[in-house]
């Protein structure tokens, strides 16, 4: 048996990724599997008892399945090859735990491969640390964008960011695009954005954690088949997903480290194609912009637009606004985003992770600096 491991709740991934393997296997009638969360684990269970060849998942729910039903752990006695994909982010705060039970399950003698966008100190040291010498390879230095993407930026005032958005998404047609992915830092902002652009009558998908995994699939697939233009997504959807049409990707929220920034604006430009990165920058972020042009070693170019023409439409986009507010508020959201962060707290209060979640995101800033 093989298994494939993917960081974080980047659910979509393991189905990206197992379509290729039926794709690639199905001559040599390769069974593949998918283990996240958000599914039923009854059926999850089911699925490993017909052992599969390979297992794709997510650490968290195989570690449930591993801990609750005995009879699975011994499946996996014979697993040849594990793969960390992000690894970075799979041997960050907060899965040790979750590793653990995982080795357990598994046979010493196996091929474990790690697979990195970016190097941390916890990879390098992981590496300098391992009894047998492994074998090390970098595709290349530093963080890099390719020269077929246009990178710019707007400074804008923060309570109009809703309005220089509008702006840009109405003149899409004129700029020739035809997809966009809009970033966003949180949940709570994903989906009060895609209220904002329904009345506003721009069609879009969201794509956040706090959706259940069939509402997360059916917003993707709608955004690649070309259903809508628009992806409003957290960076859930920065690592990995291969759409390839993409035209532009809007930063309305800059992200805390330049890596991410890089994984972001690289959902465009794909495969040879030229790509624009628009990231809207307010008073607030001048010092993340100022830390991302470093490690890319160029400065960002400003995004020409006339201030007059965008704030004609402000009266129209706070009214929706409005309206937006209200509807989250009457559709439950904010109840699901404090029981969310309660619920957060609590788990990382039970592993003891308050602080060193603390020093880790000091130490990525430090792998990125």
């Amino acid at each position: 048996m093989y298994m494939f491991f993917k960081a974080l709740s980047i659910r979509e991934l393991a189905y990206q990724l197992a379509e290729q393997f039926r794709a690639l296997g199905s001559c040599l009638h390769l069974r593949c599997t998918v283990i996240v969360g958000g599914m039923d684990m009854l059926t999850q269970a089911q699925s490993l008892m017909k052992r599969p060849h390979v297992v794709i998942s997510t650490p968290g729910r195989i570690k449930v399945l591993l801990d609750e039903n005995p009879d699975i752990p011994p499946l996996f006695s014979n697993t040849k090859f594990l793969v960390l994909d992000e690894a970075d982010r799979v041997l960050d705060v907060g899965f040790e735990e979750e590793l653990r039970v995982i080795f357990q399950c598994l046979p010493k003698k196996r091929q474990t491969l790690l697979f990195s966008a970016t190097i941390t100190s916890d990879l390098q040291t992981l590496l300098e640390l391992s009894s047998n010498k492994p074998f090390f390879y970098e595709a290349y230095e530093g963080f890099k964008t390719v020269d077929t993407l246009k990178q710019q930026y707007v400074f804008i005032p923060k309570n109009v960011k809703d309005v220089y958005l509008f702006h840009v998404l109405s003149k899409l047609e004129d700029m020739g695009i035809r997809s966009v992915m809009i970033f966003v830092s949180t949940c709570r902002s994903c989906h009060l954005l895609s209220l904002l652009l329904e009345e506003l009558d721009q069609e879009a998908a969201a794509l956040h954690s706090l959706k259940s995994q069939n509402l997360r699939l059916s917003a993707l697939h709608r955004f690649k088949s070309g259903q809508v233009p628009i992806l409003l997504a957290t960076d859930v959807a920065s690592r990995g997903l291969d759409i390839p049409t993409v035209d532009l990707v809007i930063n309305y929220d800059i992200p805390q480290f330049p890596r991410d920034y890089v994984h972001r604006v690289g959902r465009t430009a794909r495969a040879g194609r030229d790509g624009l990165a628009i990231s809207f920058v307010t008073q607030d972020d001048i010092t993340l912009i100022q830390e991302i042009e470093a490690v890319l070693g160029r400065q960002l170019d400003k995004f020409d637009c006339k201030e007059n023409d965008v704030l004609s439409d402000i009266t129209k986009v706070y009214k929706a606004r409005r309206v937006a507010s209200m509807k989250m508020m009457d559709d439950g959201f904010e109840e699901k985003v404090k029981e969310r962060k309660k619920q957060k707290r609590k788990t990382m209060a039970q592993k003891g992770l308050v602080n060193k979640r603390r020093s880790n995101k000091r130490k990525r800033r430090s792998d990125t600096s």
